[in-house]
């Protein structure tokens, strides 16, 4: 009688424990449903985009190569939202039966009061160069200036301006019209364009597949991110790190073919450190940005915080500052601060190679073969502290580099995963 009795006061206590989790889960499970929402209204703006794109292409201002297929054949339609930014929207999509991105800025969105008409009239300034009249020599001269003031004096921007102009020419009628020039110029504001272009021969950039105004379409890299598992920025303050780390490793793909991206990557960090059109810059070495395709390929998954030398530069010189901090391009492109005159210098201190090595650190590591991680681990610690002028240490920076792909291809090669 009494065990019954005790049983009976312990039931109410246990209903109310359970009653509080259903309470606080069904809580957290609606917190978690709408910041998803309002997140996906904020960040989701394609509608703006395709709104904007197919008014200007009707109106004859614009004009590209998918411009028919977004606007009249509706082929083309903005599917998947994969934007990180409510001023830069990503989207992923189907185009003549292959998956591709769709890339398209906002940026005046946040702006004004925010309606359609505010941001079709903000937009008209993206299409208001070259104007009427320009003739084709004067336009060959405002594309070669402005790639001379972005990429510097190189040999061969000639070369990239005849490969604008064809890129320029939709209908492949010899020349470029009114509609054609604006387009092509609107997009050349958009770094990772500009980017893609003067790359376009690389294994590891992805391909530019059409564009219409400054709306532009890429291939679609298989997977966009060197780890699986993004948690969003609304729950990452609920999943600890050492948690979504452990994840990701358990769903990384097998080591050699970490080995296999690895390699890769280092070699587009070969390719951009001095190309045709001068050197760039990684100056957000985040593993979102690196992407690779189903053969394990590396392919850059997004552009936008590669800047060129002379962009950097440019942005550093005359800068006032009190610390390092203040001499920073992007997130990580940091020179050092005079402090006598409190002005930048000019040289970026840390080289892409040593942001690479840094962020391989953790990708790399684990799982590696036993009898080679003493040594990888070796090259990557040097790798890791390289900093100094890029111009006083291109042998050593080859060096390093050549030592981390040989060691890894050695290991990897004439296997199945080669």
């Amino acid at each position: 009688m009494t065990r019954s009795l005790r049983r009976l006061n312990r039931l109410p206590a246990i209903k109310v424990k359970y009653l509080f989790l259903a309470w606080l889960g069904i809580l957290v499970g609606s917190w978690v449903i709408y910041m998803h929402y309002s997140t996906y209204s904020e960040l989701c703006r394609g509608h703006v985009c395709h709104m904007v794109i197919c008014d200007h292409y009707r109106r004859g201002i614009i004009s590209g190569s998918s411009c028919k297929a977004l606007c009249e054949q509706n082929s083309l339609s903005l599917q998947r939202c994969m934007s990180t930014s409510p001023t830069h929207q990503v989207y992923g999509g189907i185009w003549k039966e292959k998956p591709v991105i769709i890339k398209c800025g906002i940026e005046e969105t946040l702006r004004g009061d925010g309606g359609p008409d505010s941001v079709l009239r903000q937009e008209m300034t993206l299409f208001d160069k070259p104007t009427r009249g320009t003739s084709m020599d004067e336009f060959r001269e405002m594309l070669h200036n402005f790639l001379k003031s972005n990429l510097g004096e190189q040999p061969s921007l000639g070369t990239l301006v005849g490969r604008i102009i064809t890129l320029a020419d939709v209908n492949q009628d010899g020349k470029v019209s009114l509609a054609e020039a604006k387009s092509v110029w609107a997009l050349l504001q958009v770094n990772e364009f500009l980017l893609m272009v003067a790359l376009q021969e690389k294994e590891h950039t992805p391909k530019l597949l059409g564009f219409c105004g400054d709306l532009y379409v890429t291939e679609r890299v298989g997977h966009s991110s060197l780890y699986r598992l993004e948690v969003p920025r609304y729950l990452q303050p609920l999943v600890p790190t050492a948690l979504s780390t452990s994840l990701n490793q358990w769903l990384a793909p097998a080591w050699p073919r970490r080995a296999r991206i690895t390699i890769g990557l280092l070699e587009f960090v070969e390719e951009v450190f001095h190309g045709s059109y001068g050197s760039f810059f990684m100056c957000d070495a985040s593993p979102r940005h690196v992407g690779y395709n189903h053969k394990y390929d590396c392919k850059m998954a997004d552009l936008r915080s590669v800047a060129s030398e002379m962009a950097v530069r440019g942005f550093l010189k005359g800068r006032r500052c009190e610390t390092n901090l203040d001499c920073t391009y992007g997130k990580d492109c940091t020179a050092t601060c005079d402090k006598l005159v409190k002005q930048c210098n000019t040289e970026v201190v840390q080289p892409n190679l040593a942001k690479v090595c840094q962020l391989l650190q953790e990708y790399l590591l684990f799982g590696a073969p036993p009898d080679l991680r003493q040594d990888l681990e070796k090259q990557l610690r040097t790798c890791v502290t390289l900093s100094g002028l890029a111009s006083q240490m291109e042998v050593h920076h080859s060096l390093v580099l050549n030592n981390l792909k040989t060691l890894l291809w050695k290991k990897i090669s004439n296997t199945k995963y080669s």
